[in-house]
């Protein structure tokens, strides 16, 4: 594409992210270079820079300048499609209808492409796409080694109406993890403001930062640059007193890494997780073998997205559950976790 553009954002389209703008108007576009011009500035709306997560209104102007596309496909030439993608996508399904598509996705798959990632969800939906080449899109996202409910949309409106439906906290959204140690309340409420990155002037801001500390959340003062509230409520649902402990967590808000940044604000690291559960090699919950994590658990992240629950757009509602991840599963059978018939986490207030 050559020259600069300003595209109208259409009714069907209010409420998507400019990156999935991006991603239905130009499916060429690599996210890679997309990151590239919305940090550098070239993209705006109504004359404004933006963020790569900016949510667009109908009747926006989004200037769009000359974009690093690759040729075109010759006439007729039909996309490359693998056949293996929707076999797997189709395997993970936990509830379909006209209008959605919930999908159980597994330990270790990317929901959207980034860097160095080429195979993901989002890139995956392609091989579902309809006689009209409508595909499903995701509505949310699931970080690469969190497993459990993943919901799409069969459609561009669908997607919008799902979107707003999310903004306005309308959904119930029930993680599990297992954490380190055994929460002080067992049941509670955890309230902080987190920023992305490492603040300013901290000592190893002058050593090279890899992408994972870029990504990497931190919990800041109300006011701080970038600060975000968050809240998550938790409730203990099983533990081995004093190693670890089985928490049903919901997020009132949704966050970058919420879940992970709270677990490890609090003191008690999701297990597995390598980019949160940092403790150092000397740390006495470590070398103690009364206290330590018992041997034997899959060094992944033991944090699933279990239930989905909110209204459907159509009437009725979507309340979906995600069986446990396969190294999850090995972990609750080794300590004899049983799910109850009534999760605690229904018992905390909405707020």
């Amino acid at each position: 594409m050559s020259g600069v553009e300003t595209v109208a954002v259409s009714d069907d389209e209010a409420g998507m992210r400019l990156d999935r703008w991006f991603k239905r108007r130009y499916p060429a576009l690599p996210l890679s270079h997309l990151n590239k011009i919305v940090r550098k500035g070239e993209i705006r709306v109504e004359g404004k820079r933006v963020e790569i997560s900016t949510r667009l209104e109908a009747g926006q102007k989004v200037r769009v300048p000359p974009l690093d596309l690759p040729a075109p496909k010759a006439a007729g030439e039909a996309p490359v499609v693998n056949p293996a993608d929707a076999q797997l996508l189709r395997s993970l399904i936990l509830f379909e209808d006209r209008d959605v598509l919930v999908l159980n996705k597994p330990w270790g798959l990317a929901s959207q492409g980034g860097s160095g990632t080429t195979r993901h969800v989002d890139g995956m939906l392609a091989s579902l796409a309809d006689s009209k080449g409508e595909r499903p899109v995701l509505v949310h996202r699931l970080d690469r080694d969190t497993s459990g409910v993943l919901l799409c949309a069969k459609s561009r409106k669908m997607a919008a109406d799902l979107g707003a439906i999310f903004r306005a906290r309308e959904t119930k959204k029930i993680y599990w993890a297992l954490v380190e140690g055994v929460p002080r309340p067992e049941n509670g409420r955890i309230s902080l403001f987190l920023a992305k990155g490492e603040a300013m002037g901290d000592d190893r801001a002058a050593k090279p930062k890899d992408h994972a500390e870029k990504e990497r959340m931190r919990v800041v003062r109300h006011g701080d640059p970038d600060a975000q509230h968050s809240i998550t409520l938790y409730a203990t649902v099983d533990l081995v007193r004093p190693r670890l402990a089985w928490l049903s967590l919901r997020p009132i808000t949704g966050r970058t890494h919420q879940l992970r940044a709270h677990c490890e604000a609090i003191g008690h690291p999701i297990i597995g997780d390598p980019k949160y559960n940092r403790r150092p090699a000397n740390d006495p919950a470590r070398n103690d073998p009364l206290r330590a994590v018992p041997p034997g658990l899959e060094p992944k992240l033991h944090l699933m997205a279990r239930r989905l629950v909110l209204p459907h757009p159509r009437g009725g509602k979507i309340d979906v559950t995600a069986p446990l991840a396969p190294h999850m599963r090995a972990a609750f059978d080794m300590f004899g976790f049983v799910a109850p018939s009534h999760d605690p986490i229904e018992d905390a207030p909405d707020e």
